[in-house]
């Protein structure tokens, strides 16, 4: 339990993060709320971690790349057990959301890590608030 409440912690200033280096104005404070803002919580095959790991990764970041609607993932793995992996995603709105679920390397991610993946929860989440150092 401790172990979990330090990665929801961290989860949760990475988020903090995120949304401060979008350049948060008042104009992006009202685009906020519709933001989805989702933790998935996966369990992973040990045995085929550095795979899911590579397929992540590559998932990620072609994500942020080609969809607009993709602001923000952080992938975090747990000290204590690196097969239980927290990912803090943020979409601009459920529509970017519903987009991206359907994209070819979103389905492709999907196909490559079936058998990889033990236990998959999404929590939808709210973002209360957010601070960051300057210069960061």
């Amino acid at each position: 339990m401790k172990a979990n409440t330090g990665l929801i912690r961290a989860l949760l200033l990475a988020a903090i993060t995120a949304i401060f280096m979008l350049g948060i104005t008042n104009t992006t404070m009202a685009q906020q709320k519709n933001q989805m803002v989702r933790l998935a919580k996966i369990q992973i095959d040990p045995a085929q971690l550095n795979q899911y790991n590579a397929a992540l990764k590559q998932q990620m970041t072609t994500a942020v790349s080609v969809e607009p609607g993709v602001l923000t993932y952080y992938a975090v793995a747990d000290k204590t057990n690196p097969a239980h992996i927290t990912i803090l995603e943020i979409y601009a709105d459920t529509a970017a959301y519903q987009a991206h679920i359907q994209t070819p390397h979103f389905k492709k991610y999907k196909e490559t890590v079936q058998h990889m993946v033990k236990a998959l929860e999404l929590v939808d989440v709210n973002m209360i608030g957010f601070a960051k150092k300057p210069g960061m």
